[in-house]
């Protein structure tokens, strides 16, 4: 189970436990995609836990030039596990990436960058800990198919839950229960057809060492769900992304469906978000918490907030990162689009839950950023989040300008709308924005200027330009004719 071992030792003899054959080293790249190499099970000894085992850098998104390609994979022993979908038994082992020469962790290994941001809280004396809690959202689709050619642009997605298949008649019994757009939130089943698949995935989540809290179907129709887990402190809960989007993957395609976590994959409805919780903690006691204050909030929140705020352009480049997550970030549909926060309010991009309240429930206690979206690598998602919130703290920001707005935003009438800043409109915007404000994010060496400046071009030249080139079917419906 991740977290089970702590020590080379403790890996090794959970190999000999579980007869496992093969070893499976798992790393992330700059954009947040896990990439892996197996070795037998007989080749891993203790000391490749000191020295590393090597691979080609050149090859991974992000990584090196091909002249300076050769890097070192450092497994961790803590985030050992058994691999719950591999025939032959295999243990995954999560690493950190080092450069041979200097024997110094990569800067652009995004594990280091969370390592580093939690580092750097410590040496604050802020706090000890941070803890995070992400509401991971994901579609379950029947079909999906797409089309990128010089000549033809399209996809295709269907799903037995979508409300466009109320009408089918093609020869096959159609049951007739599908889900209206944004009334998936929660209706049972027959219209739930994804229950088992969603409790599998929980139950196998918890078998690795994840616990879960809840799963459930989400607002939009045809699968959309989500599993939300226990909180973890910043590296760890960035690994259990990793590991729950494997988790529900392989589920998923285990019963002949598929998974995606792209923000918005459906036009009209909803799409996937990260709402991310967050708080700080010493010897114990949750420093987000005061009776004293709104919505329970200490002053420490307080100046918090206004750091997420003050930043929100540039960070959402980080936890917003794809072209397609602006098509989510668009008023209605539950988006948090306006930059302010609120006690219960989801249109806000800052909400303070109040499920529970008082001292007693104290623990409970932290701010939920809602513009991220689980296309973000959560590495670099996490750390810039904590960062842009110790910035407020330490530069000790009001939070007055940020509200609190107790209200629904979106039908405010246009004067008082103009007034309430909306978020980026396009990756373009963020990562323009990313550009020009990025210091707090240097702290602490966190972040450095050559991994900032390989995310900004990766996302312009790799992502950004590839998508603005290319035209898009509703040109044709809408400048054919001209």
């Amino acid at each position: 189970m991740y977290g089970s071992c702590k020590t080379p030792e403790q890996v090794l003899d959970l190999i000999r436990k579980h007869d496992i054959r093969i070893v499976d080293l798992r790393f992330t790249d700059i954009p947040g995609t896990w990439q892996h190499a197996s070795l037998p099970a007989s080749q891993l000894s203790l000391i490749d836990f000191e020295r590393g085992i090597g691979f080609d850098g050149s090859s991974i998104r992000g990584f090196q030039a091909i002249e300076e390609s050769d890097m070192l994979l450092m497994p961790d022993p803590e985030t050992a596990f058994v691999d719950p979908f591999a025939t032959i038994p295999t243990l995954a082992i999560i690493c950190n990436v080092l450069d041979p020469e200097t024997r110094r962790p990569y800067s652009r290994d995004p594990r280091y960058v969370a390592q580093k941001a939690e580092e750097f809280l410590r040496a604050t004396g802020i706090a000890a800990t941070s803890y995070w809690g992400p509401e991971i959202e994901f579609f379950l689709f029947d079909h999906v198919s797409y089309d990128v050619l010089p000549y033809r642009m399209d996809y295709a997605i269907d799903s037995r839950e979508g409300y466009w298949n109320s009408g089918r008649n093609d020869g096959r019994p159609n049951l007739g229960y599908t889900i209206r757009p944004k009334e998936g939130y929660f209706p049972a089943p027959p219209h739930d057809t994804f229950q088992d698949i969603r409790s599998e995935a929980a139950l196998i989540l918890e078998q690795i060492g994840v616990p879960v809290e809840m799963h459930h179907h989400e607002v939009a129709t045809a699968g959309q769900g989500e599993i939300d887990m226990r909180r973890d402190t910043l590296t760890a809960m960035a690994d259990k992304v990793m590991i729950y989007k494997y988790v529900v993957k392989n589920v998923a395609r285990k019963h002949g469906v598929t998974a995606t976590f792209m923000p918005k994959p459906l036009f009209g409805d909803n799409g996937n978000g990260m709402h991310t919780h967050q708080s700080l903690w010493r010897d114990g006691r949750n420093l987000f918490y005061a009776d004293c204050h709104y919505a329970e909030l200490s002053d420490l929140a307080l100046k918090y907030v206004p750091g997420l705020l003050t930043h929100v352009d540039a960070l959402l480049a980080l936890t917003s990162p794809t072209t397609n997550s602006y098509k989510r970030l668009v008023p209605h549909y539950e988006a948090p689009v306006m930059v302010a926060f609120s006690k219960r309010n989801r249109s806000a991009c800052v909400r303070i839950p109040m499920y529970t309240t008082g001292p007693e429930n104290a623990a409970a206690k932290r701010i939920e950023f809602r513009p991220p979206d689980p296309s973000c690598n959560p590495y670099l998602a996490f750390a810039a989040m904590l960062m842009a919130g110790l910035d407020g703290i330490q530069r000790q920001l009001d939070a007055s300008q940020f509200g609190p707005l107790d209200v629904n935003i979106y039908p405010l009438a246009d004067e008082k709308a103009n007034s309430v800043k909306n978020v980026p409109g396009s990756l373009g915007a963020a990562l323009d924005a990313l550009e020009r404000d990025h210091d707090w994010l240097l702290e602490g060496d966190v972040f450095t200027r050559d991994l900032l400046e390989t995310w900004i071009t990766y996302k312009r030249e790799k992502e950004l330009r590839e998508v603005d080139i290319r035209p898009h079917p509703d040109e044709f419906y809408l400048y054919f004719d001209v």
